[in-house]
């Protein structure tokens, strides 16, 4: 069997184009938040993780510039030997402080954060117990961890029993790692992170939380999951990314001192990667400056996302509850999400269409998500086309 015949095979993707209804990698032309220029034309963006909206923010753009002047437009080098400037150590001293951890690491993206914790953390006959609806990254991460004879378990989604289960099966002595979305990215569900401490106590495990779409959406003045519970010290490994609420590019770990500094020196995917770049570290400071000296933005984002699911509801729409910026609508199958999709873009909204295998059968959604520049105008005309479209289509009376 040619190693190839998979590619030509796949055909679906080519279907989908076919019929005019592909929803993916379309180009955006100009971005000011919450209007983009796609193909030409102005799309009001529903489906954006730029939660705080800062993207376009002068001060965000005017430090990546700055950046670019004084230190090029990279590092050609690995945080490990040629690659750490000042500028790193400095964000990663600002996160630090604003988390209240002992320490910081950055990584180049967020994706790669998880590869360079878990692999490294977790390792022969040790044991990482992740959810099920963790985000890829955690899932690569874990494979990875398991190629190097690390055990991996996963548990039911945000079911606790089952995680006691689980964790009930493992010898005692054995160390753990327990791994979770802080806000799961397709569904804006919270973990349950009270329970999962008291678990952890009672089995002997650490924890991890992904916080990438936590940070400046929940917790005091966004500070994520751990401040969302009032448990910022009970929460082992933070981890995050830029390229949400900061508005930018990479990742960051935050840690103890002690574990930042095993990673520092043990993880591939640190040392041997180019470290983030000059104006994606700037860019990401001058976020993190703005969340700092404006919470009210994160007031504002939630207020934004709590109207859309009211409307949404209003309109008789089935949605996934949560408290965050992302507010999933259920259309059920495929093929009505699709054309429900490309509805919504030729009226003038981006919206993000997940389905199957990346939902379950029926499952099939459009999932919104907010900013905190999105006007009452925007909000207001996505609930309106949304309820046209859903009669039009009969998902909705």
């Amino acid at each position: 069997m040619d190693l190839f015949q998979k590619c030509f095979d796949f055909t679906r993707a080519d279907l989908v184009k076919e019929s005019g209804l592909y929803p993916y990698f379309r180009p955006i032309e100009e971005n000011e938040g919450p209007v983009v220029q796609i193909e030409g034309k102005k799309k009001i963006m529903a489906g954006s993780n730029n939660y705080l909206g800062l993207t376009s923010h002068p001060k965000v753009k005017e430090a990546a510039i700055k950046a670019i002047e004084k230190y090029g437009t990279g590092c050609s080098g690995s945080r490990y030997l040629t690659g750490t400037l000042d500028l790193h150590i400095e964000l990663e001293k600002r996160l630090a402080k604003f988390f209240g951890t002992e320490a910081v690491l950055l990584f180049s993206t967020g994706y790669q954060t998880a590869q360079g914790i878990i692999p490294t953390l977790v390792q022969k006959g040790e044991y990482v117990i992740s959810d099920k609806d963790n985000h890829a990254c955690i899932v690569a991460a874990d494979l990875m961890a398991k190629g190097g004879f690390a055990e991996f378990k996963r548990y039911k989604h945000n079911d606790m029993e089952d995680l006691e289960a689980v964790l009930k099966r493992i010898p005692k002595d054995k160390s753990k790692l327990i791994v979770s979305d802080g806000v799961f990215s397709t569904t804006g569900e919270i973990v349950h992170l009270p329970r999962i401490k008291e678990l952890a106590d009672e089995f002997g495990a650490r924890i991890m939380i992904d916080d990438a779409h936590a940070v400046g959406v929940i917790g005091k003045g966004g500070r994520g999951t751990g401040s969302y519970y009032n448990m910022m010290d009970k929460v082992d490994i933070t981890m995050g990314t830029f390229s949400k609420t900061f508005a930018s590019l990479g990742g960051f770990m935050a840690a103890s001192e002690r574990v930042i500094n095993y990673v520092k020196h043990w993880a591939p995917a640190l040392i041997f990667s180019a470290s983030p770049t000059p104006a994606s570290v700037a860019a990401a400071m001058a976020a993190l400056e703005i969340l700092e000296a404006e919470p009210e933005r994160v007031t504002r984002l939630i207020q934004n996302a709590n109207h859309m699911r009211e409307g949404f509801k209003k309109l008789g729409f089935t949605i996934l509850e949560s408290e965050t910026a992302v507010v999933p609508v259920i259309i059920g199958d495929d093929e009505r999400t699709f054309i429900f999709w490309r509805k919504l873009y030729d009226a003038g909204v981006f919206t993000n269409a997940f389905i199957s295998p990346g939902v379950p059968p029926g499952m099939a959604m459009l999932r919104t998500s907010y900013m905190s520049t999105h006007e009452m105008e925007h909000l207001d005309r996505i609930l309106q086309l949304f309820g046209e479209i859903g009669k039009e289509l009969g998902i909705i009376k």
